[in-house]
């Protein structure tokens, strides 16, 4: 069983960034996202400062972030990766299942993967990590190397902090029929 401890830093530089960026983009008026807590249940606290310092996941989350853009649904999951190699491991068969429907809906699911020894950002459309998944469940490999990726989905924070994913949804929704 995967307990907070052992996980639950990981993303963490990562995700600073976006709730910043979701904050910035809430006070121009353009979007409205919110981070999706997990569900835990505490193990063990200290009662003394009032901290959880041992807890379980009580079930598989879907995605990090979920909200709107302008009138448009949307959803994203926060990846991290230090080498130049995608582990599918990290994508988890509910969170493809849950952005799968979402995108029956109308709306728009994509991953946002952190290479953070290149400091480049990557935006995956669903469409994209599907054929990825596909891959790796039928038995081919299971990660995504970075050449396998089209260069125009990589972008770069602005000012070392920023995460301007909204250029992007703008890019994904220009690219559907």
């Amino acid at each position: 069983m995967a307990t907070w401890n052992s996980r639950g830093l990981r993303g963490s530089t990562l995700e600073e960034f976006i709730n910043h960026s979701n904050e910035r983009y809430s006070e121009m008026g353009l979007a409205l996202m919110q981070k999706i807590p997990t569900p835990i249940t505490p193990v063990r606290m200290d009662k003394d400062h009032r901290q959880i310092t041992l807890a379980y996941f009580d079930k598989a989350s879907t995605v990090d972030y979920i909200g709107a853009v302008q009138g448009i649904p949307v959803c994203f999951d926060a990846k991290e990766c230090n080498v130049d190699t995608f582990p599918l491991q990290n994508v988890h068969e509910h969170q493809m299942d849950f952005m799968e429907k979402f995108e029956r809906q109308g709306g728009i699911a994509f991953f946002l993967i952190y290479y953070t020894a290149r400091n480049e950002l990557y935006y995956m459309q669903y469409t994209q990590i599907r054929k990825f998944w596909d891959r790796a469940q039928s038995g081919g490999r299971k990660s995504v190397r970075l050449e396998e990726l089209d260069p125009e989905w990589f972008f770069q924070l602005k000012n070392g902090y920023f995460v301007p994913y909204l250029d992007l949804i703008q890019k994904d929704l220009e690219t559907r029929d």
